[in-house]
């Protein structure tokens, strides 16, 4: 067989790809920014964030500023009236003269929020059974958040979420390859939900492989078996990690084609005793900590992605063609997201490509 040549690599390959450009250009940034992020149920933070009365969180979503307050009777979610600073107390009557958001609190305390004046689905609607899966886990207690830190990386946000949802970076996580290659982990599935979502079922992690790790057998979550790994993957771009002891989400804010910020949450039950919740904390920042085995190996890869497809580089085909039975390196999931990321643009990505 001859070597592949420049014109060779840039033809449309035989098998389902997308172009780069849909992670380069900065009209199709703009159009997702109108056409997704302003329309979709966003995980804004959870609601232990603001316990008490009076208490608030800001963010945003679609480069409009927000507030999440707690009203007493329930959390309300507004457009921020310039209330300044991360979180705080104040009177909520400043709200008053803000547009009022939909907001709903939903699967384990996460409150949702929609830039829509008329959603057309409730948050259960729209997750559409994706966390199912962990939903006795998330739902019977209470739980609480005890890790927060955010980070701004240069790539695009879809390539953050294309981490969670193909497993052949797995490969790059040396805490991974010894505690979990194993037979249940190459059978694991990759599940699709209607509305671009995708869950991923669990396997038993074999923490003792890994000198240090020590034995997490003791600690779990409410009907979650010791041990067990569940992901879900919700369009377009919240990830919902469960990892026996350690509970992760993820929420992207898209600041350009080539900027994103994310932010990293860790989850105990809220009656944890000390000695459980240090374990938890412990057990989190192992893997997913800012100086843990792997979240910055994430953060890495998708820093080096985002320099190949920057824009302004070369236009490169990105393969979705792997079909292994919807098991774990199956890029079903890749292929189900992207199909509903082109019903939102009007666009079919899978014909972007140079023929």
């Amino acid at each position: 067989m001859s070597a592949r040549n420049h014109k060779n690599w840039l033809a449309k390959p035989p098998v389902e790809a997308i172009s780069s450009e849909c992670y380069s250009s900065q009209e199709i940034f703009e159009e997702e920014i109108k056409n997704i992020f302003a329309k979709v149920w966003v995980p804004v933070i959870h609601k232990s964030e603001v316990r008490n009365k009076g208490d608030y969180r800001t963010s945003q979503i679609a480069f409009q500023n927000i507030i999440i307050i707690n009203l007493g009777e329930r959390i309300g979610c507004y457009i921020n009236p310039g209330v300044k600073g991360v979180a705080g107390n104040i009177d909520f009557a400043l709200t008053h003269t803000s547009r009022e958001l939909y907001c709903e609190v939903k699967h384990g305390g996460m409150v949702w929020a929609t830039l829509d004046p008329e959603p057309s689905m409730s948050v259960e609607e729209w997750t559409a059974g994706a966390f199912d899966c962990i939903a006795g886990a998330i739902d019977t207690e209470e739980l609480e958040v005890f890790h927060y830190h955010k980070a701004v990386i240069p790539t695009n946000y879809k390539l953050w979420h294309d981490t969670n949802s193909e497993f052949y970076h797995d490969f790059m996580h040396y805490f991974n390859r010894v505690t979990g290659f194993n037979d249940e982990y190459f059978a694991r599935k990759n599940i699709a939900f209607d509305n671009g979502h995708v869950n991923v079922s669990s396997f038993t992690v074999q923490y003792g492989q890994y000198e240090g790790a020590g034995d997490r057998e003791a600690l779990s979550f409410p009907t979650l078996p010791p041990n067990q790994w569940y992901m879900v993957d919700l369009f377009p771009g919240f990830n919902f990690n469960l990892r026996g002891s350690a509970f992760r989400s993820d929420s992207v804010t898209p600041l350009g084609p080539n900027s994103v910020l994310i932010e990293f949450r860790g989850y105990g039950l809220l009656k944890d005793t000390p000695e459980e919740r240090k374990q938890r904390i412990d057990h989190h920042n192992t893997i997913w900590g800012p100086f843990g085995r792997n979240l910055h190996e994430d953060l890495l890869g998708v820093s080096g992605q985002g320099v190949a497809m920057a824009p302004g580089t070369e236009r490169r085909n990105i393969l979705h063609g792997r079909h292994e039975n919807e098991t774990i390196h199956d890029e079903v999931g890749m292929r189900h997201y992207y199909s509903e990321w082109g019903k939102y643009l009007d666009i079919d990505p899978y014909n972007m490509v140079d023929k």
